[in-house]
């Protein structure tokens, strides 16, 4: 999702929650994304895992992204659409379960997303997952030839 701001762009974004990621903030940050249920058609997914992870729905028109691989090799594909949160927003996101200490046994519950907000792009692009960044570019180039 992004919004204008007058003459600024901001990008909206995640943080994944648990604790692998609660102390870790630049780099750390991503759109929101998740993995298409079989037979799933990726941009159903994207609209799926969009109101899973903040509670909101999201809404078209979409510009299409493309894809990009992070460094793991997962592979995101992306839309992009224009848009807010409601005033009294409250992050809504599922949760995962982990064994947590590691190895202790236990399994603790988590949300997927513990933060969401809005970025200017200049702070979008240190924020987010580096292999993210090209995504925010995208946005930037179909905004642009739109209009």
């Amino acid at each position: 999702m992004y919004r204008s701001r007058g003459p600024t762009l901001e990008a909206f974004l995640v943080h994944p929650g648990g604790p692998f990621f609660r102390n870790k903030d630049v780099g750390a940050w991503t759109i929101p994304k998740g993995l298409p249920e079989p037979g799933e058609e990726l941009l159903a997914a994207a609209v799926r895992e969009f109101a899973e992870e903040t509670g909101l729905v999201a809404g078209g028109p979409w510009l299409d992204l493309g894809q990009i691989r992070q460094k793991g090799g997962k592979i995101v594909h992306a839309w992009a659409f224009e848009g807010d949160v409601p005033s009294a927003f409250v992050l809504e996101s599922n949760l995962f379960e982990l064994e947590w200490p590691p190895r202790s046994g236990k399994k603790q519950s988590f949300p997927e997303v513990d933060r969401a907000e809005f970025f200017e792009l200049a702070v979008a692009r240190d924020k987010i997952n580096v292999a993210q960044v090209d995504l925010l570019d995208r946005l930037c180039e179909r905004l642009a030839a739109s209009g």
